[in-house]
């Protein structure tokens, strides 16, 4: 397992850190399946209380790492439909967690990661905090 995402747990608070600060925590396919993974077992574990969704670093989440989304654009048309999938099912796991969710925001929240902002149920962010749909610039219509 990679340390993109780190876990912390103060009592009965689950902080899940985005760790890709070098990349502005942009998420690949790995990330994602780890953030789910996480996020599935804080909803089960009855000890946690609220989680806690942070970055590292200087950004809170870049959105989509634009590596992985040109690896994705030579990918077949299943491969990329199982890739939205399970993005779409982080997404709505973190959307529906039957815990409180807070969303930290410091720095760029920008595509994806304006998506999580959106899914947790409180944001507090930074006076620096700046939120962005930028594919639209690629493109692409914001999921």
């Amino acid at each position: 397992m990679s340390d993109a995402l780190r876990i912390e747990r103060s009592a009965s608070v689950l902080t899940l850190w985005l760790n890709r600060p070098t990349l502005h925590n942009a998420f690949d396919a790995a990330l994602i399946a780890q953030l789910t993974a996480a996020l599935e077992a804080a909803g089960r574990d009855e000890q946690v209380r609220a989680v806690v969704l942070a970055g590292q670093g200087a950004s809170f989440s870049a959105g989509a790492d634009m590596q992985w989304m040109r690896g994705m654009a030579a990918a077949s048309e299943e491969d990329n439909r199982e890739d939205s999938l399970a993005l779409a099912r982080l997404m709505r796991t973190l959307d529906e967690l039957p815990k409180p969710t807070i969303a930290r925001v410091q720095g760029a929240a920008f595509g994806g990661g304006v998506g999580l902002v959106a899914c947790c149920d409180i944001a507090i962010a930074s006076t620096a905090a700046r939120f962005g749909l930028t594919e639209s610039r690629l493109g692409l219509l914001p999921a």
